[in-house]
């Protein structure tokens, strides 16, 4: 029954490893340790057939633990597999020098971890029968009168058919250098035979190149008496090629003690180190187009970057960072393969328009790098990228179409724009969202106004989040005024929040970042929920309330419950809902117009008011009239702001009256600031108005007391 301890700090990782060596062999005893240390302790009193360890825990690393085990009596020549999630070499190299016999990647593939601990616990019980067979015979030689020739040659007779079985190279050297035996698999390599090999000098089996450092090796091993570390190494396989070994030795003693010979043992891990080599390429580059991958390009740019002799900066170069234009379009027209042939082919005409050194990189999806080396200036990469912007201007053939596609590239300077890879590529990032926001299929260079205005986006963005918090947000309230009975019938309620440093914002200043961040959900259930308990406050009032409006922006139908919001505004505050207004801004994309409909009849069914406000600036004006329920037009003020002088505005206000009218809606005129303006919208048929010739917007108290002092009626819409 074989003995097999496991070290892992997570408790899941031991679980998982315990069952899996439990089914390589049911009767084994598995001991599983979180701590590196306590297992090392555990070790001065047992002897394990086999250690599976995690290369990174707390107090040691996989390396460092190989090594302590090495250095243990009964840790050896324990076989010890090292797991990593590191695709750097540099950890398993150390992990191999320090003693380690075999590594696996994490997370572990079942399957090969299977096979591996299968391979080592036949390996280690052919090493524990060996070195039984061995000690048995070291007490037959101190027992026996025959010649020291004749026992040496029977000890390597048995110990030969021993481990003929073992799929290894094996052989033993005596302190001469001479084999006193070699397994069949060992001789078959030599091109030889184990009993033509015996009494012969090492370098039969070894040659030139390997011989100086086994002979070294074995030398040290008989000084030390220790096991050494395995170690890797090449050899011509016969037939022009090479192979990797990874080679172990040990001491073989005899009943007194005494080093007699070297034990080594070599396992052929060419098709192992092939396949790592096949990893590290997949690892270093893209899938899709073979080319270099983030990973690759983040650490050739870290060559470049690196300081040169005597303190200089390394050599000028430019990276340029690229987004293919309309590429969702080809996609969705064409399907994800042709995309990709056309990534491919992209791919491809960019590889053609490099220099010698210039390096082109895929970040994934539509996202391309290319490091033009060598760039000493502005003007050399600006005409870099028109030769590039020119080599994807030719139509693309795909499913028999032609396609053409564009793309817009951020360009940044080394050393003058940043010295590290990571900034080169987040600078670039922005500037290329520079170049699409101006219409893309350009460039732009990097300008630290771009940096400067991402950070402040993204302080905006916590300060947002952080304001929900304090309850920095208020709702100030302009009136609406009826024209027919001058009272007060409703207020808007108008966002405002008190920035700790920036002071009083208007929504102009936040909306966009909240649109953006998806903020505009949880800004807006806020505002909804003030909005109704103010106005179930001012229902309270002697004489009644008035009507209260909120804005509701057009992007929250795409990412909130709407009805869900507004319903749950209404229940908490105990309000009417027919003195709830949702004012719409007009600017719905065309492709959510049946959705926002749908959603605007669940509410009108909870009995709320609709209303379109900044009526007659969007481009589809009529578009909203016909489908969606609404009760109120609010005629944007820019069609006010120039009446009664204006006789084109006058014309559409009454245009706007006797639609909404006909209609059965209530007009709003917004922005009426002077007496004229008032007079000429009371002229052409409007119910109401609203601007700041009757209030600026003003606090919830101070237009609470303007309520009691009119003594307003409520007043429906």
């Amino acid at each position: 029954m074989s003995l097999i301890l496991i070290l892992d700090d997570r408790g899941t990782n031991r679980k998982i490893l315990a069952q899996l060596a439990v089914s390589v062999e049911p009767s084994a005893e598995v001991v599983t340790f979180g701590n590196p240390l306590i297992a090392l302790a555990w070790m001065d009193e047992h002897r394990p057939d086999l250690v599976i360890s995690d290369y990174r825990m707390p107090h040691l690393d996989g390396a460092e633990v190989a090594g302590r085990i090495r250095s243990k009596t009964t840790g050896a020549d324990v076989p010890i597999i090292v797991v990593t999630a590191y695709n750097d070499p540099v950890f398993r190299l150390r992990a191999l020098e320090a003693g380690a016999t075999d590594f696996l990647i994490s997370p572990v593939d079942h399957a090969e971890f299977r096979t591996r601990v299968r391979n080592l616990l036949a390996l280690r019980q052919h090493q524990i029968h060996a070195r039984q067979r061995a000690q048995d015979l070291a007490r037959d030689l101190e027992a026996s009168e025959r010649s020291l020739h004749a026992i040496v040659r029977e000890s390597r007779e048995s110990l030969a058919q021993l481990i003929d079985t073992v799929p290894a190279m094996i052989s033993a050297t005596d302190s001469a250098g001479k084999l006193i035996f070699v397994n069949a698999r060992q001789a078959t390599i030599a091109g030889s035979t184990p009993a033509a090999l015996v009494g012969q000098e090492a370098q039969c089996i070894l040659g030139e190149g390997r011989l100086e450092k086994a002979l070294a090796a074995d030398a040290e091993v008989f000084t030390s008496g220790l096991p050494m570390a395995g170690f890797e190494e090449e050899f011509s396989d016969g037939h022009g090629g090479s192979r990797t070994l990874f080679t172990t030795k040990a001491p073989l003693r005899d009943g007194e003690g005494r080093v007699i010979a070297v034990v080594t043992t070599s396992i052929d891990i060419t098709d192992r180190k092939r396949a790592e080599e096949q990893l590290l390429y997949l690892a270093r580059h893209d899938a899709l187009t073979g080319l270099p991958n983030r990973s690759m390009l983040s650490e050739r740019l870290r060559d470049r970057c690196v300081h040169g002799r005597h303190g200089r900066v390394g050599a000028p170069f430019a990276l340029h960072f690229l987004d293919l234009d309309r590429f969702k379009a080809v996609n969705d027209a064409l399907g994800h393969a042709a995309g990709d042939r056309m990534l491919r082919e992209v791919a491809a005409r960019i590889t053609e328009a490099l220099g010698e050194d210039d390096i082109v990189a895929r970040l994934g999806g539509d996202e391309f790098a290319i490091l033009q080396a060598g760039a000493s200036s502005a003007q050399e990469a600006a005409q870099f990228a028109l030769r590039i912007r020119d080599v994807l201007e030719r139509p693309f053939t795909l499913l028999g179409r032609s396609v053409q596609i564009s793309a817009s590239t951020g360009i940044t300077l080394h050393p003058e724009d940043a010295t590290s890879a990571e900034e080169l590529l987040r600078l670039s990032d922005l500037a290329m969202y520079r170049a699409k926001s101006e219409g893309g299929n350009g460039y732009s260079f990097f300008d630290p106004a771009m940096d400067r205005a991402a950070r402040e986006a993204m302080q905006l963005e916590a300060d947002l989040r952080s304001a929900l918090v304090r309850g920095e947000f208020e709702l100030m309230w302009q009136p609406q005024v009826c024209l027919a009975t001058n009272r007060i019938v409703g207020a808007e309620g108008l966002l405002r929040w008190h920035h700790p440093e920036r002071g009083l914002l208007a929504p102009g200043a936040f909306l966009g970042a909240a649109e953006e961040t998806g903020l505009i959900t949880p800004i807006t259930a806020w505002v909804l929920r003030a909005a109704a308990r103010q106005g179930a406050a001012w229902a309270r009032l002697k004489g009644g309330g008035i009507r209260v409006s909120a804005n509701i922006s057009p992007s929250l139908f795409r990412q909130a419950d709407v009805r869900g919001l507004v319903a749950a505004a209404i229940d908490e505050a105990g309000l009417s809902p027919e003195i709830f207004d949702i004012e719409l801004t007009e600017r719905v994309p065309m492709d959510d117009l049946e959705k926002v409909a749908a959603t605007l009849r669940e509410l009108r069914e909870l009995g709320v008011c609709l209303s379109i406000d900044d009526f007659g600036v969007g481009y589809s004006s009529l578009v909203y009239v016909k489908s969606f329920p609404v009760q109120r037009l609010k005629i944007d003020r820019s069609f006010v702001s120039q009446l009664p002088e204006n006789h084109i505005d006058a014309a559409i206000v009454a245009g706007v009256v006797s639609l909404g009218h006909n209609l059965g809606m209530r007009v709003v005129a917004e922005g009426v600031e002077t007496q004229e303006q008032l007079d000429t919208v009371r002229a052409l048929g409007c119910d109401e108005i609203q601007g700041y010739f009757v209030s600026y917007p003003v606090t919830a108290s101070a237009l609470e007391q303007r309520l009691i002092e009119a003594d307003a009626p409520v007043h429906g819409a």
